[in-house]
Protein backbone atom coordinates (compact mmCIF):
# COMPACT_ATOMS: atom_id res chain seq x y z
CA UNK A 1 0.00 0.00 0.00
CA UNK A 2 0.60 3.31 -0.38
CA UNK A 3 2.86 5.72 2.67
CA UNK A 4 -0.63 7.92 2.55
CA UNK A 5 -2.79 4.75 3.58
CA UNK A 6 -0.28 4.16 6.20
CA UNK A 7 -0.20 7.26 7.51
CA UNK A 8 -4.33 7.46 7.29
CA UNK A 9 -4.44 4.60 9.03
CA UNK A 10 -2.29 5.21 12.35
CA UNK A 11 -4.23 8.61 12.08
CA UNK A 12 -7.47 7.37 12.11
CA UNK A 13 -6.43 4.83 14.93
CA UNK A 14 -4.73 8.00 17.32
CA UNK A 15 -8.32 9.87 16.78
CA UNK A 16 -9.61 6.38 18.27
CA UNK A 17 -7.28 6.69 21.17
CA UNK A 18 -7.44 10.33 21.96
CA UNK A 19 -11.10 10.13 22.61
CA UNK A 20 -9.62 8.13 25.90
CA UNK A 21 -10.65 9.78 29.16
CA UNK A 22 -7.86 8.77 31.11
CA UNK A 23 -4.27 10.48 31.17
CA UNK A 24 -0.47 10.35 31.43
CA UNK A 25 2.02 12.35 31.92
CA UNK A 26 4.70 12.29 29.16
CA UNK A 27 7.56 14.84 29.32
CA UNK A 28 5.32 17.21 31.47
CA UNK A 29 2.40 17.05 29.15
CA UNK A 30 -1.10 15.52 29.77
CA UNK A 31 -1.88 13.02 26.98
CA UNK A 32 -4.79 10.58 26.70
CA UNK A 33 -4.02 7.21 27.99
CA UNK A 34 -3.95 4.66 25.11
CA UNK A 35 -2.90 7.73 23.16
CA UNK A 36 0.22 8.17 25.30
CA UNK A 37 0.73 4.36 25.47
CA UNK A 38 0.68 3.79 21.43
CA UNK A 39 3.27 6.66 21.09
CA UNK A 40 5.65 4.53 23.54
CA UNK A 41 4.71 1.51 21.61
CA UNK A 42 5.75 3.18 18.44
CA UNK A 43 9.15 4.28 19.81
CA UNK A 44 9.93 0.75 20.89
CA UNK A 45 8.83 -0.86 17.58
CA UNK A 46 11.82 1.48 16.35
CA UNK A 47 14.36 0.85 18.61
CA UNK A 48 13.79 -2.88 17.92
CA UNK A 49 13.42 -2.97 14.25
CA UNK A 50 14.52 0.18 12.66
CA UNK A 51 12.84 -0.70 9.37
CA UNK A 52 9.11 -2.19 10.57
CA UNK A 53 6.93 -3.18 8.40
CA UNK A 54 3.65 -1.31 7.63
CA UNK A 55 1.41 -4.16 9.59
CA UNK A 56 3.68 -4.03 12.11
CA UNK A 57 3.35 0.09 12.63
CA UNK A 58 -0.40 -0.39 12.79
CA UNK A 59 0.07 -3.55 14.92
CA UNK A 60 2.15 -1.60 17.85
CA UNK A 61 -0.30 1.32 17.19
CA UNK A 62 -3.53 -0.92 18.00
CA UNK A 63 -1.97 -2.73 21.40
CA UNK A 64 -4.36 -0.96 23.22
CA UNK A 65 -6.69 0.27 20.83
CA UNK A 66 -10.22 1.70 22.72
CA UNK A 67 -9.13 -0.33 26.11
CA UNK A 68 -10.87 1.84 28.12
CA UNK A 69 -14.23 0.77 26.51
CA UNK A 70 -13.88 -2.52 28.34
CA UNK A 71 -12.79 -1.97 32.13
CA UNK A 72 -10.82 -4.37 34.04
CA UNK A 73 -13.78 -3.84 36.61
CA UNK A 74 -16.48 -5.38 34.69
CA UNK A 75 -14.67 -8.75 34.91
CA UNK A 76 -14.03 -9.69 38.17
CA UNK A 77 -11.48 -10.31 41.04
CA UNK A 78 -8.96 -13.10 40.92
CA UNK A 79 -6.29 -14.16 37.94
CA UNK A 80 -8.86 -16.40 35.64
CA UNK A 81 -10.96 -13.03 35.52
CA UNK A 82 -8.14 -11.41 34.65
CA UNK A 83 -7.28 -14.01 31.75
CA UNK A 84 -10.24 -13.43 30.38
CA UNK A 85 -10.15 -9.97 30.24
CA UNK A 86 -7.06 -9.69 28.57
CA UNK A 87 -8.50 -12.36 25.89
CA UNK A 88 -11.71 -10.13 25.40
CA UNK A 89 -9.89 -7.02 25.33
CA UNK A 90 -6.99 -8.64 22.76
CA UNK A 91 -9.68 -9.65 20.42
CA UNK A 92 -11.17 -6.18 20.31
CA UNK A 93 -8.16 -4.39 19.68
CA UNK A 94 -7.62 -6.91 16.41
CA UNK A 95 -10.93 -6.52 15.41
CA UNK A 96 -10.86 -2.58 15.45
CA UNK A 97 -7.62 -2.90 14.22
CA UNK A 98 -9.05 -4.45 10.91
CA UNK A 99 -12.14 -2.50 10.80
CA UNK A 100 -10.23 0.85 10.56
CA UNK A 101 -7.25 -0.81 7.95
CA UNK A 102 -10.76 -2.07 6.18
CA UNK A 103 -12.04 1.76 6.01
CA UNK A 104 -8.41 3.20 4.89
CA UNK A 105 -8.03 0.95 1.56
CA UNK A 106 -5.99 -2.36 2.93
CA UNK A 107 -6.91 -5.71 1.80
CA UNK A 108 -8.84 -7.91 3.54
CA UNK A 109 -6.16 -10.25 3.78
CA UNK A 110 -3.36 -7.63 5.04
CA UNK A 111 -6.54 -6.69 7.62
CA UNK A 112 -6.87 -10.27 8.95
CA UNK A 113 -2.87 -10.55 9.13
CA UNK A 114 -3.05 -7.48 11.69
CA UNK A 115 -5.70 -9.09 13.72
CA UNK A 116 -3.73 -12.13 14.29
CA UNK A 117 -0.75 -10.38 15.26
CA UNK A 118 -2.62 -7.95 17.61
CA UNK A 119 -4.83 -10.68 19.06
CA UNK A 120 -1.54 -12.90 20.13
CA UNK A 121 -2.89 -16.03 18.59
CA UNK A 122 0.67 -17.28 17.20
CA UNK A 123 3.49 -16.32 19.91
CA UNK A 124 6.14 -17.73 19.79
CA UNK A 125 5.21 -19.14 16.27
CA UNK A 126 5.40 -15.90 14.30
CA UNK A 127 7.73 -13.21 14.07
CA UNK A 128 5.25 -10.43 14.03
CA UNK A 129 3.76 -11.73 17.47
CA UNK A 130 7.12 -12.00 19.02
CA UNK A 131 8.05 -8.73 18.20
CA UNK A 132 4.73 -6.77 19.04
CA UNK A 133 5.25 -8.98 22.26
CA UNK A 134 8.61 -7.77 22.63
CA UNK A 135 7.62 -3.78 22.13
CA UNK A 136 5.29 -4.25 24.80
CA UNK A 137 7.29 -5.80 27.46
CA UNK A 138 9.52 -3.10 27.22
CA UNK A 139 7.32 -0.85 27.40
CA UNK A 140 6.01 -2.19 30.53
CA UNK A 141 9.34 -2.11 31.87
CA UNK A 142 10.18 1.21 30.73
CA UNK A 143 7.14 3.01 31.42
CA UNK A 144 4.67 1.14 34.28
CA UNK A 145 7.01 -1.25 35.94
CA UNK A 146 7.91 1.12 38.56
CA UNK A 147 4.09 2.21 39.22
CA UNK A 148 3.02 -1.19 39.65
CA UNK A 149 5.64 -2.21 42.01
CA UNK A 150 4.37 1.03 44.26
CA UNK A 151 0.51 0.34 43.40
CA UNK A 152 0.80 -3.40 44.34
CA UNK A 153 2.67 -3.48 47.97
CA UNK A 154 0.80 -6.55 49.06
CA UNK A 155 2.33 -8.70 46.54
CA UNK A 156 5.22 -10.49 48.33
CA UNK A 157 8.53 -10.91 46.99
CA UNK A 158 7.82 -14.53 45.25
CA UNK A 159 5.31 -13.23 43.66
CA UNK A 160 7.64 -10.27 41.88
CA UNK A 161 9.64 -12.62 40.90
CA UNK A 162 7.45 -14.77 39.11
CA UNK A 163 5.95 -11.58 37.31
CA UNK A 164 9.40 -10.53 36.44
CA UNK A 165 10.41 -14.25 35.37
CA UNK A 166 6.83 -14.45 32.57
CA UNK A 167 7.34 -11.38 31.84
CA UNK A 168 11.29 -12.26 30.86
CA UNK A 169 10.25 -15.50 29.47
CA UNK A 170 7.45 -14.08 26.84
CA UNK A 171 10.69 -11.84 25.21
CA UNK A 172 13.16 -12.68 22.31
CA UNK A 173 17.04 -13.02 23.09
CA UNK A 174 16.76 -8.96 20.82
CA UNK A 175 14.37 -7.71 23.68
CA UNK A 176 16.62 -9.37 26.36
CA UNK A 177 19.29 -7.24 25.61
CA UNK A 178 17.47 -4.05 25.15
CA UNK A 179 15.78 -4.62 28.50
CA UNK A 180 19.29 -5.72 30.69
CA UNK A 181 20.55 -2.23 29.27
CA UNK A 182 17.44 -0.66 30.15
CA UNK A 183 17.54 -2.03 33.57
CA UNK A 184 20.98 0.03 34.08
CA UNK A 185 18.84 3.01 34.53
CA UNK A 186 16.08 1.23 37.13
CA UNK A 187 15.67 2.47 40.44
CA UNK A 188 17.66 -0.18 43.08
CA UNK A 189 15.41 -1.79 44.12
CA UNK A 190 13.80 -3.03 40.57
CA UNK A 191 17.45 -3.62 39.37
CA UNK A 192 17.76 -5.72 42.37
CA UNK A 193 14.40 -7.84 41.84
CA UNK A 194 14.85 -8.32 38.07
CA UNK A 195 18.81 -9.48 38.84
CA UNK A 196 17.49 -11.99 41.35
CA UNK A 197 14.69 -13.04 38.91
CA UNK A 198 16.97 -13.94 36.45
CA UNK A 199 19.59 -15.60 38.62
CA UNK A 200 17.26 -18.00 39.95
CA UNK A 201 14.61 -19.21 36.79
CA UNK A 202 11.68 -20.09 37.66
CA UNK A 203 11.51 -24.08 37.97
Amino acid sequence: MTQQTLMNTLEAIDRANQADPNTEQVDGQKLPREYAYSLHMTRWLFALEPEPSERMQIACRAQHLERWTMPRSDYGEGRKNYYQWRLACGRMHGRRAAEIMAECGYPEEECERVETIVTKRKLREDEDTQLLEDVACMVFLERYFAGFFEDNPDFDKEKWLRIVRRTWDKMSPRAHEAALKLAEGMPAHLLELLQEALAEPES
